[in-house]
């Protein structure tokens, strides 16, 4: 079987659209009712706009919501300041970029919250509206920004992560299971798949048998029944079901119905021409990889093949 290098950037356009961008959530703060009502109003177009009458209740729209983009909170409010407020979002949110509304010269209190980076900009009330979209726009982007920052960043740990591991495995194989485990967990973990199993393949066919394969997140095996892996085998390309719900075919098929898996990419692992197993990624919703992480897929799956090889002739050297 002739293994090819698949098309990414054509595998990549199935994950497009899957998740339109949503709007970003924002939090906006004021005991005043008028004060909360008109700021609702100026941003409800481009923001998913939460509203809270105190620091105390914001903080519950925050536990029961989660992280927002932006905060615009009031300074002066009973029972607890606004400066109060934001800091202590901090810990939980440090990503979230906190503007506070003052109409009285606390410098103090907002000096100290701008030093400690507690707080992105003060605006001065009455504030104009378009001054305010303006700066509201500006810590949306700071927002997004720093998001991309963390996601780059947990993107390059996990690839690392993920290519030692091999390595190692490859190093220090002694057996398949020592081999086929550490590798499928490491798959899983990497790309926060909700199972993984990886299965040796003999010849054109999955091998049969519980000891030529290892799984993470599950202990159920259903890739021989399953059309995605047979097209896989077949052409030796990178199979990819990014939102099964969508495929009449396959969402008809028994073992996606009881597992319920949502996204399935199939992965040979081929050296010289020859499929050495196939790498089963499966997810419990639509997935949305973008197409450096398939070329990161495709870069391990080579690494993969390496350590299989050098685990099969171990083997063969210890039955010598």
């Amino acid at each position: 079987m002739e293994y090819t290098i698949p098309d990414l950037e054509s595998v990549s356009r199935q994950f497009m659209n899957l998740h339109r961008p949503k709007k970003a959530k924002m939090l906006v703060v004021d005991d005043e009712p008028d004060n909360l009502d008109l700021l609702y109003r100026t941003f409800r177009r481009d923001f998913q706009v939460l509203k809270a009458e105190s620091g105390i209740k914001a903080l519950e729209v925050l536990a029961r919501e989660g992280e927002v983009a932006v905060i615009i909170s009031d300074q002066r409010m009973p029972e607890m300041k606004g400066t109060e407020f934001l800091s202590r979002t901090v810990p939980e949110f440090p990503d979230t970029v906190r503007i506070i509304l003052t109409g009285f010269t606390d410098v103090e209190d907002l000096v100290e919250a701008i030093n400690s980076g507690q707080v992105y900009k003060y605006i001065t009330k009455p504030w104009d509206p378009e001054e305010l979209k303006t700066v509201v726009q500006r810590a949306a982007e700071t927002y997004e920004l720093l998001k991309q920052r963390t996601e780059e960043l947990r993107r390059s740990q996990a690839q690392t992560a993920l290519l030692a591991t091999i390595v190692r495995v490859a190093q220090d194989a002694t057996s398949l299971d020592s081999t086929l485990t550490p590798i499928a967990e490491a798959f899983g973990m990497s790309f926060h798949a909700d199972a993984t199993v990886l299965q040796l393949v003999d010849g054109s066919v999955l091998a049969e048998g519980s000891d030529r394969y290892s799984s993470y997140g599950t202990s159920e095996n259903w890739l021989a029944q399953d059309a995605l892996v047979q097209m896989a085998l077949s052409t030796g390309k990178i199979q990819v079901a990014a939102n099964i719900a969508a495929d009449e075919a396959l969402s008809a098929q028994p073992h996606y119905v009881s597992s319920g898996t949502q996204s399935h990419i199939v992965v040979p692992i081929a050296l010289r021409n020859q499929i050495l197993a196939i790498l089963s990624l499966q997810w419990l919703q639509p997935a949305n990889l973008r197409q450096d992480e398939l070329i990161l897929l495709h870069l391990s799956a080579q690494q993969v093949a390496l350590a299989l090889s050098c685990s099969q002739y171990t083997r063969f050297l210890a039955n010598v």
